[in-house]
């Protein structure tokens, strides 16, 4: 789907939110309503089909690629802050949204392991591109004279002018040769890339561009440079390449900045990803194998069978209990589900095992809004009110608490994707979308579903199981008691944290040691584990790789126990 069409598709539903919400109950706003439904169900569809489009699978599901990328030592010998900084350039480049879920650890001193789920061959080669690019930004002034200058050099008249060089840029044009150009241009740079502040990428009408924005200072040379040389070209060159060599038309302020080149959509986003993240060390990448999944088959098998399983006991639960109004919340929840995928497969989001709890957990928990909408349909019922006005009572009460408790949980991912980063604030995108799509099939598709039935006469009285029969507790009148428990149980869940120290944090907080045995033939990830567990390390990250006709296990475990996991694995399979 091109970048256009989606742009229009996100204009029309946008329409449609803002007329559905302006108009008054009644076959119009219905209208609007299943409108809107399938418009989201078929852009979700179209997102996710063909299947070559399908959702990437995690390295814990497929295994993918592993790099071994090694810090090159210049003047300045490599310390852990240079380390550390790679690590988050790599990992700020490789994924944006915290949705790609790779493993990036620093290994030793000068050293960093990066791991990619599933990567096909021109990604592999997309992935080296991105780990090595040092992305040293600079804008330099052309010359003047720049042709005439250069006919008089060729012909021997005049010489290259001491701050200037000659370099050829290459420019791009769709759907023609490239066209080489020679342009005198300043050795030193006019305005260093460290002043950019942010980078992105985006669709215009001449395809896709990349816009800068510079810090304060920058902004300012920006200014200056660019007021002083109107009618004068500006080379932007990256890592010695020149990229682009515009026209000043105009003095340029406000630290705004854009290279256009004939970009593909991914070259785009590569190159503003780059610039916003460049390293301050090059680069090298050492070993490069293909790795297995972390986790063995049978986990795999056995993690999808009881997220279905789930799945399908939320789904025949809800419509025993419920009956017909059931039948139309599990509709709510297909469809539901149909627009979390479609969302994740936009936002190229790579499912791993977490993440398939996470869907679950997620179309579990919209049925609490049913749950409210519908048992508060039942108190308005036995008020003997009819079931058209029970019906829009009831959701028109039950919308306070559904949105109190949905928009608190939106503030929460909203503070999580505003700090964090990696997987973190990729868990923060899928829970808004999650509560995005649970609030639209509860309230709109879910109520208008139930409201034709109703309002049409097709279902004149709804019934529902009542296991539990009614209680009249008084819980206000309850309530420093339950402050007080409430309190008691904070208390003892910090202190048993407290007690535990580092023990509650994992290799992925603490570091650990990462161990890799050889062996001449294939190895049995499940043996491995079965020999981890009397040290009581079965649940460890193992993975298998293989390179130049040679197996590989790689094991990540907690600080201080490779000996004894070496150990272990020796005595039990001696043939590692």
């Amino acid at each position: 789907m091109t970048p256009a069409l989606t742009f229009f598709i996100g204009l029309a539903l946008l329409v449609l939110f803002g007329w559905y919400f302006a108009t008054d109950q009644g076959p119009r706003k219905r209208l609007l309503a299943m409108t809107l439904m399938l418009l989201l169900v078929i852009f979700s569809i179209g997102t996710i089909w063909p299947p070559q489009k399908k959702i990437a699978l995690g390295l814990d599901i497929q295994g993918g690629t592993s790099f071994l990328i090694r810090l090159v030592p210049g003047d300045k010998a490599i310390t852990k802050g240079m380390l550390d900084q790679a690590v988050e350039v790599i990992r700020k480049r490789i994924d944006v949204f915290g949705v790609s879920e790779p493993v990036i650890s620093p290994v030793g001193g000068d050293r960093i392991l990066v791991q990619i789920p599933g990567l096909d061959t021109a990604k592999i080669q997309e992935a080296r591109d991105q780990l090595s690019r040092v992305a040293k930004l600079e804008f330099r002034l052309v010359y003047t004279d720049n042709g005439e200058r250069l006919q008089k050099i060729d012909a021997g008249k005049e010489v290259i002018p001491p701050e200037f060089r000659i370099e050829t840029y290459k420019m791009q044009r769709e759907g023609e040769k490239p066209v080489e150009e020679r342009l005198l241009v300043k050795k030193k740079a006019d305005l260093s890339g460290d002043r950019v502040s942010n980078a992105g990428a985006s669709y215009e009408k001449d395809g896709w561009v990349v816009h800068l924005r510079f810090d304060a200072e920058g902004a300012k040379q920006f200014g200056n440079i660019t007021a002083a040389n109107v009618h004068h070209r500006f080379a932007i060159v990256l890592d010695g390449v020149i990229q682009s060599a515009p026209v000043i038309q105009d003095a340029i302020y406000g630290g705004d900045a854009q290279i256009t080149g004939r970009f593909t959509e991914d070259e785009a986003r590569g190159l503003a990803s780059v610039l916003e993240n460049p390293l301050q060390t090059p680069v090298s990448i050492e070993e490069e194998r293909s790795v297995s999944p972390t986790l063995g088959l049978d986990s795999i098998k056995a993690s999808i069978l009881a997220g279905l399983v789930g799945l399908a006991i939320t789904l025949v639960c809800v419509a025993v209990y419920y009956k017909i109004p059931g039948l139309v919340a599990n509709i709510a929840l297909i469809i539901n589900l149909i627009l979390l995928v479609g969302a994740m497969t936009m936002f190229h989001f790579v499912l791993t095992l977490p993440g398939i709890a996470g869907i679950i957990l997620t179309i579990g928990l919209s049925v609490d809004a049913n749950v409210l909408i519908y048992e508060r349909l039942r108190e308005e019922m036995a008020l003997g009110k009819s079931l058209k006005i029970a019906l829009n009572t009831a959701y028109e009460k039950a919308f306070s608490s559904i949105f109190d408790a949905n928009v608190t949980t939106l503030i929460t991912a909203a503070i999580l994707f505003w700090q964090a980063t990696g997987p973190v604030r990729g868990f923060a995108i899928a829970l808004t979308l999650g509560i995005l799509a649970s609030l639209f099939t509860a309230l709109i598709v879910g109520r208008n579903f139930l409201g034709w039935f109703v309002d049409t006469g097709r279902l004149k009285r709804i019934s529902m199981l009542h296991l539990i029969s009614a209680q009249n507790i008084n819980f206000l009148g309850k309530g420093f008691i339950a402050c007080m428990c409430s309190l008691a149980l904070l208390v003892a869940g910090a202190t048993a944290f407290y007690l535990r120290g580092e023990r509650n944090f994992g290799v992925d907080f603490r570091g650990g040691d990462l161990i890799t045995l050889s062996a001449p033939g294939k190895i049995d990830i499940g043996q491995v584990r079965h020999a981890l567990q009397p040290i009581g390390l079965a649940d460890a990250s193992i993975q298998e790789s293989t390179q130049v006709g040679k197996s590989y296990i790689t094991i990540r475990t907690p600080l201080h126990t490779s000996d004894k996991v070496e150990k272990e694995i020796m005595q039990t399979l001696p043939s590692v």
